[in-house]
């Protein structure tokens, strides 16, 4: 029997393709974060939503790593990254934007990427994206908004609670932060539920569940009216600056519409709009369409970007 083991230079670039997993510490916590893919290639940071993590990508890296160098972290209070109490970590989506960003910036020394933003990563990485528009390479959004039209009915809520934050409100939006919601959210609006894996939402329910989280989630639900407040401030951004864009949305979520999807392209005219037949956590059931659009996109995007700087 002849048994031909891989060359060094092949073990290397198997290597580069495997996820790894890291720690580093942000502003006195500790962040986790996912990376895979050789170093020198284009960055591509995935940013995950409520109430997942980096493992929302799971699927999607491997798809993306001969490609590109991907990096994937936990927000403060989520995932594997640390989980310091109200008393301990202001939760805003300014505090959770600021900590990425010095990851990426100081820690990671990044100097170009491009986000793939969904849900609260959508808040955290606009806000990177408009304070450093030199860095963004292209944006690809999935179930993210920036527009007061994407946000259901599904927010009324939320919207309450904004209003008026009391025992009654916070009582009214408790009820995300069930095992019964969780799973709604990953599998309502899917064309088929026996393809979404149970890990995905019992994985998010665990991290749910930690003593004290409940007071972190209503501190990000309330701050959550500060992102409204900024989309005015992030569609300018999007019209002064016109970073490549592309649109990959469940077309079934309740509560992000179709609308806020197509809003984009009023300050994004040339963006690049999908709708897929799926729900919030369009990975869950879509990561080949997904990453294939991805993949097309950027190699086109990367390549201009290149030749635009020569």
């Amino acid at each position: 029997m002849l048994i031909l083991y891989p060359t060094a230079k092949h073990v290397s670039k198997l290597g580069e393709n495997m996820t790894i997993y890291n720690r580093t510490k942000v502003q006195g916590h500790e962040v986790f974060y996912r990376e895979a893919g050789p170093k020198d290639a284009p960055t591509m940071v995935l940013l995950h939503g409520f109430p997942s993590s980096s493992h929302m990508f799971r699927d999607l890296i491997p798809k993306l790593a001969d490609r590109f160098h991907i990096i994937a972290p936990d927000f403060v209070g989520f995932g594997y990254s640390a989980h310091p109490s109200t008393q301990e970590f202001k939760y805003t989506f300014d505090s959770l934007a600021s900590v990425v960003e010095e990851l990426l910036f100081q820690k990671l020394n990044l100097k170009r990427f491009s986000i793939y933003v969904q849900d609260y990563g959508s808040p955290v990485g606009f806000r990177i994206a408009s304070k450093n528009p030199q860095a963004i390479d292209a944006i690809i959004v999935q179930n993210g908004n920036a527009y007061v039209e994407g946000l259901s009915a599904a927010w009324e809520p939320l919207r309450a609670l904004w209003t008026t934050r009391t025992a009654e409100t916070e009582k009214q939006v408790r009820a995300f932060l069930t095992a019964e919601t969780t799973k709604f959210q990953y599998t309502h609006g899917v064309k088929d539920v026996t393809k979404i894996s149970p890990d995905s939402y019992t994985f998010d329910q665990l991290f749910l569940d930690r003593p004290g989280n409940d007071a972190v989630q209503l501190a990000l639900f309330y701050n959550y009216a500060s992102n409204v407040a900024l989309y005015p401030e992030w569609q300018g951004y999007f019209r002064k600056h016109q970073p490549p864009t592309l649109i990959v949305w469940g077309m079934n979520d309740p509560f992000f519409t179709v609308e806020g999807a197509k809003a984009f392209q009023r300050d994004l005219p040339k963006a690049e709009l999908h709708l897929l037949d799926t729900g919030h956590f369009a990975l869950e059931e879509e990561s080949e369409i997904i990453a294939a659009h991805i993949r097309r996109f950027l190699d086109v995007t990367v390549s201009q970007n290149a030749a635009a700087a020569r």
